[in-house]
Order: C-alpha cells, then structure tokens, then sequence
C-alpha cells in the first residue's frame, strides 16, 4: 500500500475558476504537497526560466478512455517483440523521458527527484518495456485511487511506448467501473491512440469519481 503523508500545508485554487491552463506558481514538491494538486485536478510542470514551480490544470484535459485505445496491427506484433514489467525499473524510465536531446524534454532534477520519492513511497509506477535485458521504452506516472496521472513515454525502439501504454490500459481494466486514465494534453501522437480531449469541469467531475475507487490490485503488488 502507499505510505500514507501528513496534511499538506499549501492550499491549491480551484482549477474550474482558471482562466488558463497555468493555475498557480509556488509551492514545493514534497510528496504531501503533489498528491494534494493531483487531487485538486493540477499537475507540476516547470517553466523555463521562472523561480518558482508551476502548477497547470488544462481548459481542456486529454485523456484516455480505457475502451478506446487503438491498437494497430504494428503495435499488435511488436507487443510480441517486447516483454513488459511493472516497477522493476523506474529511475531509468525516467531518465529515458527526461533525456535533454529530446524535443520539448521539461522534466529537470527537482521533477524527477520528487516522482523517485513517490516512487519510494508507493504513489509513482512505472511500465518498462525490454528487448532482452535492454530497456527499449516505458513510462511512468502517478496513481491515487481510481487515478492514473501519466507524466511522460520514451522509446528507443519503434511502438515501444505504445507497448508501454496497452500494458498500462491493461492493468487499469480490471472491471472497476470509472478509472481515469489522465494524460493532461491531447496531442496528435496521443490523439491517434484514442485521446480525447474533455473540459476542465467534466475532468474535475470525472476525477472526483475517481478518487473514491481503490488502487488497481496490480499496482498494490510491489
């Protein structure tokens, strides 16, 4: 089970009242204060050149119906080309997805130093996805309750991350009905595996269902 935290001692706005997807800046990361923001519907997510931490909450949300992945014939057969696993690796998928020479790579020391924490502590998962004993892809991501908060996919192998994502569909289809599968913005790569893009009020409305469902079995098993 994740390691239960004490109170958190910030307060977070109420996301439906934004006006953009940046809601607020500050606070810290320390594990209490993160859970706190995803059950509030926000996300950290640093901007370059600022001081202080931001914290985001998309007008509209990307996310992924559980029944609505599309899996392709490619993806179908490299899924026989890789083995996954859970868990067994999850500060090198991070370091796969914060690798600088990626395009748009955000995801600095503070980030990947807090995600660890929360590792550690239970509330942080991670996808591998291998060729052999050789880390090809993966993801990771954050999981309370009924949610799972994606934060980022890499591969070194073609259909690599999206391996990664049908073994994490699969592991959260396990008959509970109202499972999020939030992946913050819809972009066309995401679109094109079954993302759709909800509004903020519906997202809250949906989180909030959520958040009143237990962790899937799998992600209890560490």
């Amino acid at each position: 089970m994740p390691t239960e935290l004490p109170p958190n001692r910030w307060v977070f706005p109420d996301p439906t009242e934004a006006d953009d997807d940046l809601v607020a800046m500050g606070a810290d990361l320390e594990p209490a204060t993160v859970l706190a923001a995803y059950r509030a519907g926000l996300f950290p997510m640093p901007v370059e050149g600022a001081d202080h931490m931001a914290w985001w909450s998309p007008a509209r949300r990307g996310v992924l119906p559980l029944d609505a992945l599309r899996v392709t014939r490619s993806m179908r057969r490299s899924s026989g080309r890789f083995t996954t696993t859970i868990d067994e690796a999850f500060d090198e998928v991070v370091a796969g997805c914060a690798d600088p020479s990626r395009p748009g790579a955000w995801i600095d020391s503070a980030i990947a130093a807090a995600y660890r924490e929360l590792h550690r502590l239970g509330w942080a998962h991670s996808v591998e996805v291998w060729r052999g004993n050789r880390l090809v892809g993966g993801l990771y991501g954050l999981a309370v309750a009924g949610l799972f908060a994606g934060e980022s996919m890499f591969h070194h192998e073609t259909d690599a991350s999206k391996v990664a994502l049908m073994r994490l569909v699969e592991v959260l289809s396990d008959g509970v009905d109202g499972r999020l599968l939030d992946v913050q913005w819809a972009t066309p790569h995401l679109a094109s595996l079954g993302v759709i893009e909800i509004e903020r009020v519906a997202y809250v409305h949906a989180l909030h269902r959520a958040l009143a469902l237990p962790l899937p079995d799998r992600l209890l098993a560490r």
